[in-house]
């Protein structure tokens, strides 16, 4: 017993100090209403009217900040509420509204803490150690003591932890989270390696071109940070009613004094024109939303970005990882000589047996898939960044890259064009002679050209594509896609230029890689998928599917889009209520106290309409889901 008690004044103790003022509002109610039944109705009042004032103070500080910034919001309707409610010795009624107010705020950064915890720190990709050369000798330095011009050594699959130039060796990196690049990329002596990059094979001597404060990987957190705090202020929904329904309500409090000679009836007016239905509609109706896109693995970091997708006019996607797999597949295997392609298939797979190569996987996966039975090969050499060589029932076969074979003295000349393209192809030589040339493709989601047309459907005006991808490969998967608009060979800072050129908002941007976190960071909303803990794309991101689908787009844009139709049909049919009341109480017929009591009603109602948004909804909802795969 004392065991959970402990743990139940813990966990008090905890929700007061995240949400201070609803915790004080809602003591001094309670003490209020304790004081009021105890027969101490003026230390009651006192009490009330000490803790209104103690909130609408930082209340009409906020307001006159956002009104110097040239925005407005719901503030003025409930600062006037309550000030005008201790004016006329209301205390009530300004109590109330004080716990409708903090308690709209409490709920909104429940929900915005609640949909943080879901995701644990997600910058850990980036390197902690370098391994020094000093002396002859490998010595572990944190990445931050990297001075230029120091000796690394970069190990197989390890991250490049500064930008560099190779001095000895070669090695493929896998640059895809960087540049976007989907196949590995060759590096040799006096290539240039970008910090973030990922060794696949081979160690490989560098010299730092920089300190690690100043390389690319730092360049893009600084980008992603800058981004970040560059956003344009958001009008809520709630705030785009607040200003009209606020004059309306002292135009027809002001009238009913006016025209009933009696200053009460300006406070008959105000009780039932309170902002409840303001403050409590949109995060209520918000909460839900974010609960139920919870309930589909998409999690929301804070109800503004559920907003704003619910608003949204273009989406812009990156290419790799996100409309495309990622993973590379064999698109065509071009034999030269006398040899068949299922036969230069098969030398490139038996080598290919013994690397993790990404390209290697890509060929014994197209091996299995064409029913290629593996023999298993004798004196395997790996030449790190360049290929293997070995021999294969007493003939010499060599995989690798272009320039490989040329060094193995296999003859290259005469085969045209078949043979040019260095960076997406893989090549097989048996016994001196060329064999064949293996391409790759980077494989369409399935589910890709269903979404965007979904899309579409639901109200999208402009869909694009940015890629750091080279612009045939980009312009392949736009045109397998039905995408109109592409933009290819795009770094981090490029991209940001782009989307801010783009004319229709507020804009999207759904991506996966860390060249992606300062576009996803200034974007109206950043759409992160498949979670991918190694990157910085969910730590930029607004919203992170945590599943690897991009159709959950189409799902996440119809919740949103659901969740504020039932936010703006309460706020709607709250002000509607409340203009009938106060044009009943204008009258001066009925005691302030019934209005307080009617507005209670209203606000009941406004809430159970609200929380509509946590149910599955329409039919036609229902079949959107159903068609995007969702279980």
């Amino acid at each position: 017993m004392i065991k959970k008690a402990h743990k139940f004044a813990k966990l008090g103790y905890k929700r007061i100090r995240q949400y201070p003022l609803f915790s004080i509002a809602s003591a001094a109610f309670l003490a209020g209403c304790g004081l009021y039944f105890s027969g101490q109705i003026t230390a009651s009042r006192w009490l009330l009217a000490v803790v209104a004032v103690a909130e609408v103070l930082p209340l009409l500080w906020r307001m006159g900040r956002d009104l110097r910034e040239g925005t407005y919001g719901i503030d003025i309707l409930a600062a006037a509420a309550i000030i005008a409610s201790v004016a006329f010795r209301q205390y009530w009624p300004a109590i109330v509204i004080v716990l409708m107010l903090t308690g709209g705020e409490a709920l909104e950064h429940f929900a915005e803490h609640r949909a943080k915890t879901e995701l644990d720190a997600l910058l850990s990709r980036a390197p902690k150690l370098a391994h020094l050369l000093k002396s002859g000798k490998e010595v572990d330095i944190p990445v931050g003591r990297v001075q230029r011009g120091d000796k690394l050594i970069i190990k197989a699959g390890e991250v490049v932890p500064v930008d560099a130039v190779i001095i000895e060796g070669k090695a493929n990196f896998d640059e895809s989270s960087l540049t976007g690049e989907s196949l590995p990329q060759a590096k040799k002596e006096n290539d240039q390696l970008l910090s973030g990059s990922l060794s696949i094979d081979g160690a490989v001597t560098v010299k730092a071109l920089r300190p690690a404060s100043d390389s690319q990987y730092e360049e893009i957190i600084k980008l992603v940070k800058a981004a970040a705090n560059s956003k344009a202020p958001f009008i809520r929904l709630a705030d785009r009613f607040s200003v009209p329904f606020t004059v309306l309500a002292f135009i027809l409090a002001t009238g009913a004094w006016i025209a009933g000679h009696q200053s009460i009836r300006f406070l008959d007016v105000l009780v039932v024109a309170t902002p409840c239905p303001l403050i409590l509609a949109a995060p209520i109706a918000v909460i839900s939303g974010m609960s139920r896109s919870a309930r589909h693995g998409i999690i929301v970091k804070n109800g503004g970005s559920l907003e704003r997708l619910a608003r949204a006019e273009t989406i812009a996607f990156d290419k790799t990882g996100t409309l495309t797999k990622g993973n590379l597949a064999v698109d065509k295997v071009n034999v030269f000589n006398h040899f068949k392609p299922d036969e230069a298939l098969r030398f490139a797979a038996i080598l290919e047996q013994s690397s993790s190569h990404v390209l290697a996987q890509a060929i014994i996966a197209a091996a299995s898939k064409a029913g290629i039975r593996l023999a298993r090969a004798k004196n395997i050499r790996e030449y790190p960044g360049s290929g293997l060589s070995a021999r294969v029932n007493g003939r010499i076969v060599l995989v690798g890259n272009l320039s490989f074979l040329g060094e193995q003295k296999i003859k290259l000349t005469g085969y045209g064009s078949s043979i040019k393209n260095l960076q997406t192809s893989t090549y097989v030589a048996v016994d001196g002679e060329l064999a064949g040339a293996i391409s790759f493709k980077d494989e369409l989601r399935p589910e890709s050209k269903s979404t965007l047309q979904a899309l579409t459907k639901m109200g999208i005006k402009h869909l694009i594509m940015l890629t750091g991808d080279n612009t045939n490969a980009a312009k392949a998967i736009a045109k397998k896609l039905g995408l109109s608009e592409f933009e290819a060979e795009t770094l981090p800072a490029d991209k940001l230029r782009l989307m801010e050129k783009l004319p229709y908002r507020p804009v999207v941007f759904v991506g996966d890689g860390v060249n992606d976190a300062p576009v996803l960071a200034s974007a109206d909303v950043g759409i992160a998928i498949g979670a991918k803990g190694e990157t910085a794309a969910s730590q930029s991101a607004d919203m992170v599917i945590m599943k690897d689908d991009i159709s959950y787009v189409a799902t996440a844009l119809s919740i949103a889009q659901r969740t504020f139709s039932i936010a703006r049909q309460s706020i709607l049919v709250g002000i509607a209520l409340s203009i009938v009341l106060m044009l009943v109480f204008s009258t001066g017929r009925f005691k302030p106290i019934y209005g307080a009591v009617l507005q209670e009603v209203v606000d009941v109602l406004v809430i159970f309409n609200a929380l509509r948004a946590h149910g599955s909804g329409s039919a036609k909802h229902l079949n959107l889901l159903k068609l995007m795969h969702v279980k």
